[in-house]
């Protein structure tokens, strides 16, 4: 078979190019970007800037709202990360085992994945709103004095139950695809050597969807973090008090809203750092017990 090459020929340039064009153009360039405007103060209008070294980042640790939304993105993303991947796997099993009707089953359990996360939280908006949300109706009926627009707990449950309700679709299409690629042979082999269907599950079945599950906890960790803005500015907007801001959402207000383009810098380059910081650990200590 003829090897083809192409030597001293830019065509190979010209398929890349495009790639490396957008990682540069809405990548690298807005970093680069965050990082230089991170050392300014600049005023409202960005018409004078001046160079203050440190001083936006040590305002920003040292802030009590940006504490508060740090403690808040890191049990927000913890809850949506850790139920969403529960709910779908619960759900890919039991739809796994179901065989008339399997389809039908998969696409009501997949059709969320559709809905673009700002129009989630418009019809979690819709469902807790005191006028006529049947959810909100639902938990006074039970005996919870509800009320996300002023309690900073009900406001983080409902930013949480619709940031798992958008995510567990996506999850549940992954440990579908990764229970059905288990070969019938394993699976009979188990069946005879443990007659415990948990058991089974948590010995045989979930170590070998442990490529799918650490692949679905990167992603889910990534959504749980940048996301669900959507979510939460067509919801609580921050409210009640910045009890539901994320880290995400601070840098939008205060850059934004309030007009601080040096501190807001300084807060995107502390949560690129954050995040990177995870993902190190994640492939570094974590996918070392992962077998493939």
């Amino acid at each position: 078979m003829k090897r083809v090459q192409f030597e001293h020929s830019p065509i190979p340039y010209l398929f890349v190019a495009p790639q490396i064009i957008i990682i540069l153009v809405f990548f690298i360039w807005p970093a680069a970007q965050a990082v230089y405007q991170s050392f300014l103060l600049e005023d409202a209008w960005g018409l004078s800037s001046q160079f203050v070294w440190f001083k936006n980042y040590v305002d920003t640790i040292g802030s009590s709202s940006w504490l508060q939304a740090a403690g808040f993105t890191i049990i927000f993303s913890t809850l949506v990360t850790f139920l969403s991947l529960s709910i779908a796997l619960l759900l890919a099993v039991k739809a796994n085992e179901v065989i008339h009707g399997a389809s039908t089953y998969k696409t009501l359990l997949m059709w969320a994945y559709a809905i673009a996360p700002p129009v989630a939280g418009l019809m979690g908006n819709l469902m807790f709103s005191p006028l006529i949300g049947d959810l909100y109706k639902f938990m006074n009926f039970i005996g919870f004095d509800f009320d996300h627009k002023l309690d900073p707990f009900d406001a983080g449950f409902v930013v949480v139950l619709i940031s798992v309700w958008k995510q567990v679709s996506v999850n549940f299409i992954f440990f579908l695809s990764g229970l059905q690629g288990i070969p019938k042979s394993v699976n009979e082999a188990a069946v005879m050597d443990c007659r415990s269907p948990t058991r089974r599950f948590w010995t045989i079945t979930f170590p070998l969807l442990a490529p799918t599950t650490f692949f679905l906890m990167v992603i889910n960790i990534t959504y749980a973090f940048f996301e669900t803005f959507g979510i939460i500015d067509t919801t609580t907007r921050g409210a009640p008090g910045g009890a539901t801001n994320t880290l995400v959402f601070k840098v939008f207000q205060d850059g934004f809203r309030g007009a601080d383009i040096g501190g807001s810098s300084a807060q995107s380059v502390v949560l690129m750092l954050m995040v990177l910081a995870l993902t190190v650990i994640q492939f570094r200590f974590i996918e070392r017990k992962i077998h493939y």
